[in-house]
């Protein structure tokens, strides 16, 4: 039997102090567990030099394991996994957020998972078992809850946690959703699992620390908050 081997899929816009910490991570922990990887990082244009930062890590670990597709300008969070699959050479996809809010300390519990079950899809939940969030305020907390409530009661997705963006994904599962999906920003995450429901695919959790960004400015102010409650709304409608 093949090999499984797993590629991470790293947006980044402006993460230039958050980067070398997550790639460190990433190597440490898939070198430690022995698992075949690659991380391809599709940084969207950020004026912040981090860019410059990836093409020195890839001169420390790699060009086998630090793979760099960049773009122009910021496109968005699904073009970029768009983009990322193209490149990606493993038959197991992992996206995860690039400013230390995802522990990679967790990737082979989702790998394990996975294997054991024979699973499609595993998702990172904040919301069961000892998941958590640590250094949210409590607006932030309580948006959160609530858009997971609502979701909960008029999607009945069938997970924890559907705004999560800690995942892994077999290849041509990953394909098939992006193929599928319309919603952009922060409702992506949610209309993938939603959509993955309606394919039939298994989906396993695995309860994780989510810990608020390290350094830079959080992306979610209250356009997004409108956009989310906007796309909940589409996909009552049309799922």
């Amino acid at each position: 039997m093949a090999r499984n081997k797993y590629s991470v899929l790293l947006p980044t816009y402006n993460e230039r102090e958050n980067l070398p910490f997550i790639i460190w991570l990433l190597v440490k922990h898939f070198s430690e567990s022995g698992i075949d990887y690659e991380v391809i990082i599709i940084d969207d244009g950020s004026p912040d030099g981090t860019l410059q930062v990836a093409e020195e890590l890839q001169r420390i670990y790699g060009k086998d394991k630090i793979v760099l597709r960049p773009r122009g300008q910021k496109l968005g969070l699904g073009t970029a996994y768009v983009h990322g699959i193209k490149h990606a050479t493993g038959n197991f996809i992992i996206i995860m957020d690039a400013d230390m809010s995802h522990h990679p300390k967790f990737i082979p519990e989702l790998i394990k998972k996975q294997e054991t079950e024979n699973l499609d899809i595993v998702t990172g939940t904040r919301y069961s078992g000892d998941g958590g969030v640590f250094g949210w305020d409590l607006k932030r907390k309580c948006i959160s809850r609530v858009a997971n409530f609502i979701t909960q009661m008029l999607l009945r997705p069938g997970v924890s946690d559907l705004t999560g963006s800690f995942r892994l994904y077999r290849k041509e599962v990953l394909q098939k959703l992006i193929d599928a999906c319309v919603s952009k920003g922060y409702v992506f995450q949610m209309e993938m699992i939603v959509r993955a429901r309606q394919f039939n695919y298994t989906i396993g959790e695995v309860p994780i620390s989510f810990v608020d960004r390290v350094y830079g400015e959080s992306k979610l102010g209250g356009q997004e908050i409108v956009d989310f409650l906007k796309g909940i709304l589409y996909l009552f409608a049309t799922t």
